[in-house]
C-alpha cells in the first residue's frame, strides 16, 4: 500500500485546515485509514482512523468535535481527509496517514496503537496563537 498526503501550512487558532491522503494497492476490501500527528519532542499518536469494513470511526478525545475523517474510493485508490477545525496550537505537529488491513492490531482498548504496516510521508500543521 502506497499512501501520498498533501495539505497542512500554517493556520492561526481558531481555523481550519484539511489533509488529505491517497491511498493505493490494497489488495483486500477490509482495512483501515488513519491520521496520527507527532509533535516535536513528543510520541506519535493517533489522531483519527476508519474502517473500511463498518465505517467505524475512532477519534482521539484531544480532537471530537473538532476533527473528522472522511474517506471515498475511486479507480482502486482511497481518498482520506481529514478535516480539522477550530485548531489550536496544540494541534501543530507532523500529520502522517495510514494504513493497516488489521483492526484488531491498529485499533486496541478503543485506541489506535502504533502497529500499522503502512505509512505515507507526513506533513506539518502549525497553528499559530
Amino acid at each position: 500500500v502506497q499512501l501520498q498526503a498533501s495539505g497542512g501550512g500554517l493556520v492561526q487558532a481558531g481555523g481550519s485546515v484539511r489533509l488529505s491522503c491517497a491511498a493505493s494497492g490494497f489488495t483486500s476490501d477490509d482495512y483501515a485509514v488513519g491520521w496520527f500527528r507527532q509533535a516535536p519532542g513528543k510520541d506519535r499518536e493517533g489522531v483519527s482512523c476508519i474502517n473500511s469494513s463498518d465505517g467505524r470511526t475512532y477519534y482521539a478525545d484531544s480532537v471530537k468535535g473538532r476533527f473528522t475523517i472522511s474517506s471515498d474510493n475511486a479507480k482502486n485508490t482511497v481518498y482520506l481527509q481529514l478535516q480539522m477545525n477550530n485548531l489550536k496550537p496544540e494541534d501543530t505537529a507532523v500529520y502522517y496517514c495510514a494504513a493497516d488491513y488489521s483492526i484488531s492490531t491498529t485499533q486496541a482498548m478503543g485506541v489506535m496503537t502504533l502497529l500499522w504496516d503502512y505509512w505515507g510521508q507526513g506533513t506539518q500543521v502549525t497553528v499559530s496563537s
